[in-house]
């Protein structure tokens, strides 16, 4: 672990004695998957809380933690705000991308932490975003590149859903290079680079071994190329091959 993975495992623990001492919840910034790690791998050091992940939606790959004493006695909620970002004029809009929407931001001087996902659609992008920080992007976002758009909290009625895509194929084994090949079209070898390169994290944490057995319900994410949930295994075929079943985000 460097200096840096350190000092942010550090701020998790000072965070969860926080909460422990003064009962209150404490939250972190949304996470990455790297942070993530960190943070699933560090569970054992704050043991002594409760603890909750979210995103904004279900699936989010940036999340918040909560810290939760045992002792709380009110109810809360995380601190997570839902913008949506829609052209003034669709006819005359660009077609922007994720980095076009988290260029916006950042110019603005805006931590990246207090960013979680970008979802661009056809009809206009949400944006999860710390909700401290809802009121200034809302002011401050009226042009990203040449389209003039508008900002606006929809956390009432934010229906984000994610598009997926059910997969049922053949593989040797259930081990997570077989699986990335069935999900993302490529060969074992090919896959198991990325995973041996440290872009393969399962339910959030980072994964460096092929031979890696997966259960049903995990949630892979490829870094770069995206994420699916394994369902399981389906049956047997004649020449001895597993049919399994993965859920692809799209």
């Amino acid at each position: 672990m460097n200096k840096e993975e350190e000092l942010f495992q550090k701020r998790l623990t000072d965070l969860a004695n926080c909460s422990q001492q003064r009962d209150i919840v404490c939250f972190t910034d949304f996470m990455n998957l790297n942070e993530l790690n960190i943070f699933h791998s560090s569970q054992q050091k704050f043991s002594f809380v409760k603890w909750k992940t979210f995103g904004g939606y279900e699936a989010a790959e940036r999340q918040m933690a909560a810290f939760i004493p045992d002792a709380l006695s009110y109810d809360w909620e995380f601190p997570v705000s839902c913008l949506k970002i829609e052209p003034l004029n669709r006819r005359f809009a660009e077609k922007l991308t994720h980095r076009d929407y988290l260029g916006a931001v950042l110019n603005l001087g805006i931590d990246r932490g207090k960013i979680g996902d970008i979802l661009p659609g056809e009809e206009g992008t949400w944006m999860f975003c710390h909700q401290s920080m809802e009121d200034f992007i809302c002011s401050e976002i009226h042009r990203i590149r040449h389209t003039e758009v508008r900002c606006f909290v929809d956390n009432g009625s934010c229906t984000v859903s994610v598009n997926r895509e059910k997969i049922a194929g053949s593989v040797s084994s259930i081990r997570l290079d077989a699986v990335l090949s069935l999900a993302f079209k490529g060969s074992r070898s090919s896959l198991s680079r990325l995973i041996e390169e440290g872009k393969v994290f399962v339910n959030g944490r980072l994964v460096t071994s092929n031979g890696c057995s997966l259960k049903e319900e995990d949630i892979i994410s490829v870094r770069g190329m995206g994420k699916f949930k394994f369902l399981g295994q389906c049956s047997t075929t004649k020449k001895g091959k597993l049919l399994v079943e993965i859920e692809k985000y799209k």
